[in-house]
């Protein structure tokens, strides 16, 4: 068997940028149909594609964030300065924020669970496509996601859900480590090798 040490050591060092750390430049069109390309590359059972992709990008990121606060605000009119800040740069964190949306429905062979979890494994994909063209990327889902009343504001159909928004951008800053689990806690071996 031949091992890839440069996949393996990208996946030792694979991290995470937070989004408020992603600036410009950000991938050009040509290279976000490139990610794009590389991200649908994921197991799918039935080759159903159960997601499709909203691409943010330019002013449009500045008219979210003020949809955002303002459907912010309707549900708390209290929400101090600070946190109406975050919502009205919520999509200005990075140059392009690429909604991943699970269009996951009943179908008489594939369960929406694994429907669900291709969604999950193009968001992976995503980051990692994104990592492998030079940028960095996070994928946040936040109240955004979850709140079907402003759904529409960001393109998401009725019995669409968000599976992440991926964020992506350039970064200055070094890659910091967080604490992962120990295989022990999380790994039952059943059987012997």
């Amino acid at each position: 068997m031949k091992t890839d040490i440069k996949l393996i050591d990208y996946l030792n060092t694979r991290r995470s940028t937070p989004a408020i750390q992603l600036a410009e430049p950000g991938p050009d069109k040509a290279e976000l149909e490139e990610i794009l390309r590389l991200t649908v590359r994921v197991p799918d059972h039935g080759k159903l594609a159960p997601w499709r992709f909203i691409v943010y990008r330019g002013e449009e990121r500045k008219r979210l964030g003020e949809a955002a606060l303002k459907h912010a605000l309707q549900k708390n009119p209290e929400l101090s300065a600070d946190f109406q800040n975050v919502e009205r740069t919520r999509f200005t964190r990075a140059p392009v924020i690429v909604a991943v949306v699970s269009t996951a429905a009943p179908h008489v062979k594939i369960p929406e669970w694994e429907q669900l979890m291709s969604a999950g494994a193009v968001c992976l994909n995503m980051l990692m496509a994104a990592n492998a063209n030079g940028y960095a990327a996070n994928w946040l889902t936040e109240w955004v996601s979850y709140d079907e009343s402003f759904g529409p504001e960001l393109g998401i159909k009725s019995g669409e859900k968000v599976a992440g928004f991926i964020y992506i951008g350039s970064t200055t800053f070094p890659p910091v480590e967080r604490p992962r689990p120990e295989l022990a806690d999380v790994v039952t071996w059943v059987g012997e090798a």
